[in-house]
C-alpha cells in the first residue's frame, strides 16, 4: 500500500497560488525539525539529561533542556523558510528572522515537557498566520485564531505523528522512520461527536468554577447520575498527547480557569497553543471554547496570554457551554445526584 507523504500532500495543495506556497514551505520547514526532535528524544538519557532545569523567566514556564534544544531546532529551520517573526513559548518577545517576508510563526517547541524524565508523549506545536503589513513585533501576533493559514502538531510517543490542518480538514500524517518522512496516515479524520471520556486535571477540583463541577460530577455519577452512562477519565499532563487521542477516538478535554492565583484563565497559552489546537479540533468536526465564546474569535492582548480550553466532541462541548451559560438540561447538577460528606453537600 503506498502512502502519501507530507511533501506530495503539500505540493498538490500548494498550486493555487503564492501564498501557499509559502505556507508550504513553512510547514515542511517544521516538520523537518520535528524529525530531529523525534530522533533526539528518541536517544532518551543516551543524547542528554532533557529534564534538566536551565531557566525560569518572568511569566513563561519553567525551562529544561529539551525545551531550549527544541526551539533552536524549530528557530534554525524556520530561518531559510519565508517567515518574518516567530513568536515562541521560550522567548519573551518574537524572534526576527525576515522582515519582508510572508509569514509568522507562533511555537510552542516542546509541549508537555514536564513529562520528558517519565517517558510520557510530547510535542511541538505550531501556528502560521500572515504577516502584518504595518503592524510589527508582539502585536503583530495578536489576531484572533480565525485567522490562521496553518496550524499543527507532532507528537513525540511509540509512534511519532505531524497532525495538521491547512484549512480542508484536519489530517495525520505518521514517521516513516526509514526515510525520514511523514506519510499520510488519516486524512480529513472525524471527531465522534459523542464520547464516554473526558480528560480534566481532578487534582484543581477545589478551585473549580461552579459550571465544571456540575460537568464533572454528572459524569463521575455515570449510569446511577443524570448522564444515565459511565465515563472515564484519562488526563497525561502533556496536552497534545490528551488532543490526539481526542481526535482518534473523541472525548472531551477541559482545562477551565480556576480559583488559583495566575490561574484565573488557565494554563494553555492563546496564541501558540489553543490558537492552533481549537484550529485543529474545528476542522475534524468538534468544537473548541473558553466556556462562554468560541475560541478561534477571542482576540489576544498579550503574546503570552493564557486561555481557558474546552474542546473534542461536539455534543459534550455543547453540554459545557450550556452549564456555562446556566442552561442545564434536566438533571445536570441535581442535588438528587450530589456528592455528600461529613461536613457539605457538593453538587
Amino acid at each position: 500500500m503506498t502512502f502519501e507523504t507530507l511533501k506530495e500532500h503539500l505540493t498538490d495543495w500548494a498550486l493555487e497560488g503564492r501564498t501557499r506556497n509559502s505556507v508550504a514551505e513553512t510547514v515542511e520547514a517544521i516538520a523537518n525539525a520535528t524529525i530531529d526532535i523525534s530522533e533526539l528524544v528518541g536517544r532518551g538519557a543516551l543524547g542528554g539529561n532533557f529534564a534538566r532545569v536551565v531557566a525560569r523567566a518572568g511569566e513563561l514556564d519553567e525551562q529544561k533542556e529539551i525545551d531550549v534544544v527544541a526551539n533552536d531546532a524549530v528557530i534554525e529551520a524556520l530561518r531559510a523558510a519565508p517567515v518574518a517573526a516567530v513568536a515562541s513559548e521560550e522567548a519573551e518577545q518574537p524572534i526576527v528572522l525576515k522582515d519582508d517576508a510572508p509569514l509568522l510563526v507562533a511555537t510552542d517547541p516542546l509541549d508537555g515537557s514536564s513529562n520528558v524524565d517519565a517517558n510520557v508523549s510530547f510535542g511541538t506545536i505550531f501556528s502560521i498566520q500572515p504577516r502584518h503589513p504595518t503592524v510589527t513585533g508582539e502585536a503583530a501576533f495578536l489576531r484572533p485564531g480565525s485567522r490562521q493559514l496553518a496550524a499543527g502538531f507532532a507528537l513525540y510517543g511509540p509512534q511519532t505523528v505531524f497532525v495538521l490542518t491547512l484549512g480542508f480538514g484536519t489530517h495525520i500524517f505518521t514517521l516513516d522512520r526509514t526515510e525520514r518522512t511523514y506519510r499520510l496516515t488519516g486524512r480529513a479524520i472525524k471527531i465522534p461527536p459523542e464520547t464516554s471520556e473526558y480528560a480534566i486535571n481532578a487534582s484543581n477540583a477545589r478551585y473549580w468554577e461552579e459550571a465544571i463541577r456540575i460537568y464533572v460530577h454528572d459524569c463521575e455519577n455515570g449510569r446511577d447520575g443524570p448522564r444515565g452512562q459511565d465515563f472515564n477519565m484519562r488526563w497525561t499532563g502533556s496536552p497534545v498527547a490528551d488532543i490526539y487521542r481526542i481526535l482518534v477516538r473523541g472525548g472531551i478535554y477541559l482545562y477551565p480557569g480556576d480559583k488559583r492565583k495566575g490561574f484565573h484563565q488557565g494554563r494553555i497559552r492563546m496564541v501558540y497553543e489553543a490558537n492552533p489546537i481549537a484550529w485543529l479540533i474545528e476542522q475534524a468536526g468538534g468544537r473548541a471554547t473558553t466556556g462562554t465564546e468560541r475560541l478561534l474569535d477571542v482576540v489576544p492582548s498579550r503574546l503570552h496570554q493564557k486561555s481557558p480550553l474546552i474542546c473534542g466532541s461536539r455534543d459534550e462541548v455543547d453540554r459545557v457551554i450550556r452549564i456555562f451559560g446556566g442552561q442545564h438540561m434536566k438533571g445536570e447538577g441535581s442535588p438528587l445526584f450530589g456528592r455528600r460528606g461529613l461536613f457539605r453537600a457538593v453538587p
